[in-house]
């Protein structure tokens, strides 16, 4: 069971280092289209070779990713429609037509549907091959060797990959071809989710190489800070998907992507600037705010009293609301209670003073 892991932890890497670029290039999407569309090269050189296990289903599913990206280019080009529709045009329409050839003239091969799509980890042990001696399952063979490949040409062109990412015209003014990166960059794409897509299936293959990036994504803003925690969320996915998945009897690939949710919603919330600190802060804001006003709107009163009446018509607030801020106030110290009327302390004063400073305010 130890192999299996090892095959999750090893896929998400090989995915998610170029996942990276896809994410920035705002391409996240299109490793949705390529991971169903390699379907179709796959058929097609089953046909041809009529071995499932033939190297040359690889190089169709990978010629097949290639072609869906120039056709999404081809029809982004046009200017007639928006990236996310052409992506939607051409990955359903390469897709059906692979289940029309697998369910017309492949019934009786074992290419499952349902297995293709969802995939089964768990399965990739029992495909084996001997390297010096060493017997291992097929897919680590295969994906550490495109995590090899993968990793190299990140490091290779790096600075290349950097610069057509976030300034594709400065690139090209510079003189290399922006154009021969980004195939060579979606080419790879292609491969690795065609052989990640045999040993895991096409959802997990989407997600090991969108959610390790979006939630490193979510953390740094410098490139290289990015691809190392991705690295490192890509691995902790895996690890705590096989747990999960292997002492609670579910499937790995879905509990590795629901994992993988989770870990971003985490972070989406509860990170230094996340959802939930922001509404923290806007809220306190927003209070601060409000009891600015109220206090300066008391310091310039010409008798230096004033009712709750008074406030509450002035911000058009409702007497609960009134009643809340003032009460509020006082337990601060910075007005005092006489009566029925409020009137400002040496504190409320010296925060009068502070807030007129802090938002540019003049007196009434």
């Amino acid at each position: 069971m130890i192999e299996v892991l090892f095959v999750l932890i090893v896929a998400s890497l090989a995915t998610s280092v170029l996942g990276v670029f896809l994410v920035l290039k705002n391409q996240a999407m299109t490793t949705d289209a390529i991971s169903h569309t390699i379907l179709l090269g796959i058929v097609l050189a089953f046909f041809i070779t009529q071995d499932i296990r033939s190297p040359w289903l690889i190089i169709g599913a990978a010629l097949v990713g290639v072609l869906t990206v120039y056709l999404i280019q081809l029809i982004n080009q046009t200017n007639l429609i928006k990236n996310d529709a052409s992506i939607g045009i051409v990955f359903t329409a390469l897709f059906a037509i692979a289940i029309i050839l697998i369910s017309r003239y492949a019934d009786n091969v074992h290419l499952d549907i349902d297995v293709v799509i969802a995939g089964e980890v768990l399965f990739a042990p029992l495909n084996r091959i001997e390297i010096f001696g060493y017997s291992m399952p097929r897919a680590l063979w295969q994906l550490g060797l495109l995590l090899i490949v993968n990793t190299g040409f990140v490091a290779l062109f790096y600075k290349e990959l950097k610069v057509s990412t976030f300034d594709p015209k400065f690139a090209y003014v510079i003189g290399f071809s922006t154009t021969l990166i980004y195939y060579m960059l979606m080419t790879l794409v292609s491969v690795t989710a065609v052989v990640a897509f045999d040993a895991v299936g096409a959802i997990l293959v989407i997600n090991f190489f969108v959610a390790p990036v979006l939630t490193a994504y979510l953390l740094v803003k410098r490139l290289s800070h990015m691809i190392f925690l991705t690295a490192f969320f890509a691995i902790l996915n895996s690890t705590l998907g096989y747990l999960i998945g292997y002492n609670i009897d579910l499937s790995m690939s879905g509990a590795t992507a629901t994992v993988a949710l989770i870990i971003f919603i985490m972070v989406f919330l509860f990170k230094p600037d996340g959802y939930i600190i922001l509404k923290i802060k806007k809220r306190r804001q927003k209070k601060e705010f409000m009891h600015a006003m109220i206090l300066m709107l008391m310091s310039e009163d010409e008798h230096e009293m004033i009712s709750s009446k008074e406030i509450a018509k002035h911000f058009n607030l409702t007497r609960a609301e009134t009643e809340k801020q003032l009460e509020t106030l006082e337990m601060e110290g910075y007005i005092v209670k006489t009566d029925d009327h409020y009137m400002l302390t040496i504190r409320g004063e010296e925060f009068t003073h502070y807030s007129r400073i802090k938002y540019e305010l003049k007196p009434y």
